[in-house]
């Protein structure tokens, strides 16, 4: 199995990773580590693509999955099996990790100085762009105590969307428009930069210590699935717990 490891200055005791799509057992456009249950792959192979994870991490409770909807809501993580509609987690239990599923968009991992308290929120741009950041964000008191670190997502070079989509980030803030390149001289078209429309969004609420993997999924057919690539595609998973 092959992880992307957060390099943030998180405390030691929070762990922090997505997974690549190296080491399960799923075949097909779904080869090999699919975590996601909702993309029609074999149940049976997600199934054991999760055990296989767990027990690699060295999990000793069920990680909370998420039914993720391209919103705000933020959950905090049980252990009951349950799975939660929700795109964010937050956890302050030993053991119990948090997740998200992405396949293109960006996993945002959140911890304080002292490592209290974890978090993880799935942002697309809908979610971005209604608050799904500043929503999770507010589970600490102090945004300048907190680290945060991106995950692997869509890179500035590949994310395209259309106008519409940089009108309503602009709409929120002027200064927006610096993460967005048009594409076409009639500029019905940009490629937008959602690690700095999310750094962006954080240095607003007073984030000082923001990281990133800076890698694109879009760009490494090898490690990751892309939606936006390929269309039907696996997911990755991005599980931060305390030890």
């Amino acid at each position: 199995m092959d992880f992307v490891t957060a390099n943030w200055k998180a405390p030691k005791h929070v762990h922090a990773l997505t997974t690549t799509r190296l080491g399960g057992v799923s075949q097909g456009v779904f080869a090999a580590l699919n975590v996601g249950d909702h993309v029609s792959d074999l149940e049976l192979d997600v199934r054991k693509n999760r055990e296989l994870l767990s027990s690699s991490l060295k999990l000793s409770r069920e990680p909370q999955w998420l039914s993720q909807v391209h919103g705000i809501e933020l959950v905090q993580a049980q252990d009951d099996a349950v799975r939660r509609e929700a795109d964010a987690c937050w956890t302050d239990e030993k053991g119990l990790a948090c997740v998200v599923m992405t396949a293109d968009c960006l996993p945002v991992f959140f911890s304080d100085s002292a490592g209290s308290k974890v978090a993880v929120a799935h942002a697309g741009w809908r979610g971005l762009l209604n608050g799904v950041l500043e929503n999770t964000l507010s589970l600490y008191p102090d945004p300048s105590d907190v680290h945060v670190w991106f995950g692997p997502a869509i890179g500035p070079d590949a994310f395209e969307v259309g106008a519409e989509v940089r009108e309503q980030f602009c709409d929120n803030s002027r200064e927006a428009s610096v993460a967005f390149k048009p594409v076409d001289s009639k500029h019905t078209k940009y490629l937008a930069n959602i690690y700095e429309l999310a750094a962006m969004r954080l240095r607003s609420q007073g984030v000082v210590n923001v990281s990133s993997s800076d890698l694109c999924t879009y760009s490494d057919s090898e490690r990751f699935y892309s939606y936006r690539r390929d269309g039907q595609t696996g997911r990755l998973a991005s599980l931060i717990w305390l030890e």
